[in-house]
């Protein structure tokens, strides 16, 4: 019971800072769970493997509804989607196979980095800007970007939005369409990169009851309906502050996070 009542508590924290910086909450989630897991019994040698691979799970629930809500306004290229979506699925495999190799502080410090690099571009407004006279991306070039976007963010534990923007932006994708696209990529990496971290995390000795391989059904429940029922309130706060407000407030806590987890 106390383990679900703190996973509960961290699914409604990341829902509403969610909901509040308009974020997917991979960031947010990580950082959460490497607290919270390892006082459930999550092995010291790879609750950093189960952070991630919850975070992912979690995340391939939230991105379906965000992918349709996007279709709805003609928000997703979904020629380009599917011919990138092969690479994504694949990079997140092979990332959560490099994960499954590394320490716990290995990932951690990885995990870090990629924070502090997120609340840089979130810190200064580093927003792309769209290439109109770019040639469209073809399928070689998108099936290899998929691939080290999908690697990069499972080993994060993202959705991959940060890199996927400017990316496609760079390409001649407006940048609407981009976010859109960009919000149904997060399937085939969160679904391919929580498929990797099951599978490289079966068996594995020590695991906390209602694991599959390193994804916790108990947290994964829980951070999902939470995070679900709380990012509404994060979002109507978010109307009462300015953009630039919430950019400057999102870096700072990223970049708290990102040292945490480098130093702590």
């Amino acid at each position: 019971m106390q383990s679900l009542i703190l996973f509960l508590v961290t699914g409604a924290i990341a829902g509403v800072l969610a909901g509040l910086f308009g974020v997917g909450g991979g960031l947010i989630m990580v950082p959460a769970l490497a607290f919270v897991l390892p006082l459930n019994g999550a092995p010291e040698d790879v609750y950093m493997q189960m952070a991630i691979g919850t975070s992912l799970a979690v995340i391939g629930a939230t991105s379906i509804s965000s992918t349709l809500s996007h279709h709805r306004r003609d928000g997703v290229v979904w020629p380009i989607f599917w011919r990138v979506a092969p690479g994504l699925v694949v990079g997140a495999l092979l990332g959560a196979g490099i994960a499954d190799q590394l320490s716990a502080v290995a990932l951690k410090r990885i995990v870090g980095i990629g924070a502090l690099l997120i609340s840089i571009q979130m810190g200064f407004r580093l927003k792309p800007q769209t290439h109109e006279d770019a040639k469209p991306p073809r399928g070689i070039e998108l099936l290899a970007a998929g691939a080290v976007i999908g690697a990069l963010s499972s080993l994060i534990g993202i959705g991959g939005g940060s890199l996927t923007v400017p990316y496609l932006s760079l390409r001649g994708v407006h940048i609407r369409r981009a976010v859109g696209t960009s919000a149904a990529c997060g399937m085939p990496i969160s679904w391919g990169g929580a498929a990797g971290f099951i599978v490289h995390g079966w068996g594995h000795p020590g695991l906390p009851p209602y694991s599959l391989g390193y994804v916790s059904l108990l947290a994964f429940t829980a951070l999902g309906a939470a995070s679900v029922a709380t990012a509404p309130l994060g979002a109507r706060l978010a109307h009462g502050l300015s953009p630039t407000s919430l950019s400057r407030g999102f870096a700072i806590l990223l970049a708290g996070i990102g040292l945490k987890m480098l130093i702590g």
